[in-house]
Parts: structure tokens; sequence; C-alpha cells
């Protein structure tokens, strides 16, 4: 059974709100392109209504004491997992990824980011104070204003989760812009926001493409913009917002690299290397998607992976025994078809999967796991994010070789060390130059460890404390002593 309509295409000031005035498109469930929603973009009217909403509701919010803003954030929680299973099934038919994934990493990692930032000390916004011969020094962390987020087509109600908690906690307001390619899952945790007794505006959604994000951006009642998409889309944004000196937070694209030492585990290396590679139809900005085995290891590893890759079940992404979905929509399993064919064009060998295992017809957009060899630094799959199950595995020898090569991109998103040697894996650690780094494992997030790249992959962090920053500003006020 499909999903029902929603009630509108956008949620603003506590209610669904719909303009068909607006630009109309649809949402198509990827295993077989059947429509599931149809909506319309946002009008400027409907964007008008959000901002001005969103302000009166941050007036109200930002007078509001952290133990009520936490009490909200505790119900937004507690409603998220009540409803897990059918917000999962929702993400399902709006993303195509299975429901064994959603069930467990979707609105269950929203619930976890409302109830990791219900729960902080009140410390956490606290600020300081100091006695200095000058007088008393109170430095404060106020919120910004109103904040928009900008959501990627992948993880649609978890990165709403990870921007609306944080920016909320601290004092703001919030409009987020879904992808138009995924819009459904973030109009149901703008109503849960408002039925845990948020005021009504103060977390709006709104439906569009890249003009409605532009034109929030550039709108001067915003003071911050967090995006999560591709360096292209990022940088675009950075230079609007940055523009009328804007905060910004980006969460980019990644080419991350994964090495495995010849003292490794290699049965829990392959099943990190699968996990980051081919979980989700490879559709994970911080894929391991560069695979570096130590040449002693290389032929065992090689085996297993190719083992564990060609086991994994492809098919209904409702059915709980699928662990590879359709991707995201017909256009991007082309792209991911056209990168396999350059991989080979290149002089990359292909030892599992390939392009004769894409399928665009009426059974949906699947592309089988695709394991390459021989590949060098140079080629194309080596160095471009794929978004799309394909790994690339290459040898080495040294310690020193493959962090020089492990760097050599202008991306660092994360990356992933297996080793037996503690010392080892916090020496090279420290030497990758990626913001998230995994030891003898991958892809896992924690609501408290920060979330961010290095170079081309970012600015700023989503998750835990850092993010705080991110959504405050200082305040420093001196009184003179007498």
């Amino acid at each position: 059974m499909y999903p029902h309509q929603p009630e509108g295409s956008h949620f603003v000031e506590g209610a669904y709100r719909d303009d068909r005035e607006g630009t109309p498109f649809q949402s198509c469930f990827p295993a077989d392109g059947r429509v599931i929603a149809r909506l319309h973009v946002a009008t400027p009217a409907i964007l008008d209504h959000a901002i001005h909403s969103a302000q009166n509701a941050q007036a109200i919010w930002r007078t509001t004491s952290l133990s009520e803003r936490q009490q909200v954030l505790r119900r937004v929680a507690e409603i998220l997992r009540d409803r897990n299973d059918e917000l999962a099934r929702l993400e399902t038919f709006d993303t195509g990824k299975p429901i064994s994934e959603t069930l467990v990493s979707d609105p269950a990692s929203a619930a976890e980011c409302f109830e990791y930032y219900s729960a902080l000390s009140p410390t956490a916004l606290q600020g300081s104070t100091e006695q200095t011969d000058t007088g008393t020094i109170k430095v404060l962390k106020e919120p910004l204003g109103v904040c928009v987020g900008i959501g990627a087509w992948n993880y649609p109600i978890q990165i709403a989760g990870w921007k609306a908690a944080p920016a909320l906690l601290c004092g703001n307001a919030m409009i987020f812009k879904p992808s138009e390619t995924t819009p459904l899952s973030a109009l149901k945790l703008a109503e849960i926001i408002a039925e845990a007794g948020a005021p009504a505006g103060l977390f709006n959604v709104v439906q569009g493409d890249g003009k409605v994000g532009q034109w929030l951006v550039e709108h001067p009642g915003v003071a911050k913009v967090s995006l999560t998409g591709s360096v292209a889309t990022g940088k675009k944004i950075h230079a609007a917002a940055t523009a009328q000196l804007k905060h910004v937070s980006l969460e980019l694209g990644g080419k991350s690299p994964l090495i495995v030492f010849d003292d490794a585990d290699l049965e829990a290396a392959v099943e990190g290397a699968a996990a980051g590679n081919f979980y989700s139809s490879g559709q994970i900005c911080s894929n391991c998607t560069r695979i570096y085995v130590q040449r002693s290891a290389f032929d065992r590893f090689l085996e297993l992976f190719i083992a564990r890759a060609e086991s994994m079940k492809m098919g209904d992404p409702l059915d709980p025994e699928t662990e590879i979905g359709p991707l995201v929509s017909e256009h991007h399993a082309e792209s991911v078809r056209t990168y396999i064919e350059l991989g080979l064009s290149e002089g990359a060998t292909c030892v599992s999967g390939g392009p004769n295992s894409v399928s665009m017809a009426a059974d949906g957009t699947y592309v089988r796991p695709t394991i390459f060899t021989d590949v060098r630094e140079a080629m194309r799959i080596a160095r471009e994010e794929i978004f799309g199950p394909v790994a690339c595995v290459m040898m080495f020898d040294t310690e020193e070789e493959v962090i020089g090569r492990a760097n050599a991109t202008e991306l660092g998103l994360a990356a992933g060390i297996y080793t037996g040697d503690n010392g080892r894996a916090e020496r090279v650690a420290h030497q990758l130059q990626a913001g998230i780094c995994w030891i003898n494992t991958y892809n896992e997030y924690p609501i408290a460890m920060p979330f961010g790249g290095y170079k081309q992959s970012g600015l700023g962090r989503e998750n835990g404390l850092l993010v705080l920053d991110h959504y405050t500003q200082t305040k420093s006020i001196l009184t003179q002593s007498r």
C-alpha cells in the first residue's frame, strides 16, 4: 500500500499549506517508478509566509527557557520513536532504500538527535563569567535567528533532524527545504515538531528546486544557512550567503579512503568495506570508495569482498530480506552506469558487478555492487564521487605510501583504518586529512560525534557539542567595577 498524498506541499505556521500556482512536481517510488505524491514548488507567497511566521515564532522561542525547549525536543524524539515504522515505510517509498535500513537508521537517527540535545546539561549554552580588574565579563551564547536548512535526497528525515534539533535547542527557528527528489518525510517531521508543542512557524518546510533554495539563502531575514549536498552546490550557496556575511555550514561530498593493513581482521574489514560501499546502494557521502589493502593481504581480502558483494540480496525494498534496493532515480542510475563504463574504458578491471548489472526498466533502477581492481589514482573513478555501489580496491606496500595516496584528493570527509596495531591506528588517523576517522569500524554515526569534513568536503560540523557554536553568536558584556 502506497503512502497517502500529503495534506499539502508545504508545512508553514503549524499547518499544511499549498499554492497551486507553484510548478507541479511529483515523488516516485524508485522500485517501480509509480507516483506516490504530487506537490507544488513554493511560490513567493508561501516563502514570504514561511519567513514571517519563522520570525514571529523565533521571537517567542528565544525567550523560552532552555528546560522548556528541551521538553519539546524530548517530546519530538518520543513521537518519532512511536511512529518509527510508518515513517520508515514512507522513507522507503520516497528514497527506494530497503526497509531493513530505514527501520533502524532514518527516523531512528532523527529521534536519537532530538533526544541527545534534549538531555544536554544547561552548561552547554550558559557561556561564562570572569572577574577582572576592569570589571565583570559575561560571555553569552545567543541564538542567530531564522536559519535555513537545505537537505539532500539520500537521508531526508535524518538530515532534517540533524539540522533542526541543535538549531531549535539554541533558540533559533528553521525553514527547511528538502530535496525535490525526496520531499515527503520532512513534512512529517514538521508536523511532529508542531505536535510536540513548538510555536507555530518554528520549523517550516517549503518545497522546491535550487531557485527556492537560492531565494531563501539570499533573503535578508535569514541569518544562517546549513546545506547538505554536492561540492558544486555548496560553492554556490557559500558564495551567495557570504556575500551578505551570513553564517554558513556545508556538509558536502567525499571520496573517502579505507586502509586495510595486513594485520587486520580481514573478515571485519570486509564487512566495513561492504557497509562503506553498498549500504543504501552506495548513496552515502562518507563512503569509503577507495579501498587500500596491504600487498600480503590483498588477494584474501579481495576474495572475501567479492563473495560478500555477490551474496547481497537485491530486490524489492519493502522485502525485509533485501540488502540492495534501487537507486533514487533513473537519472542517477544512468550516471552511475556511465561511471562504471568509464572505469572500464580507463583500463580498470571489473571483478564483480559491472555495466550489465544495471537495470533501468519498469521494475526499477538497480545497480549491483560493482568492484574494480587495477585502479590508478589518476582515473576518474578513483577521483570523483560516484554516489553508487562502486568500489575501487587498490594495493599498497608501506604506511607512508598509503597515507600519501589517501590524502591525494581535494575532498576530506572521512577515512577508515583496519589494523590490529592500536599505535599504528592512532598514528595514521592523525595524519589523514579527513574530518571523520573510524578505526576498525566504518560509517557509524553516534550523535555525540561531530560530523563534517576537511578541504572541499565542507565547513562547520553537524552533531555533538561543537555544532552549538554554529547555531549561536557570542555576546560579551563588561560591567565596570566601582
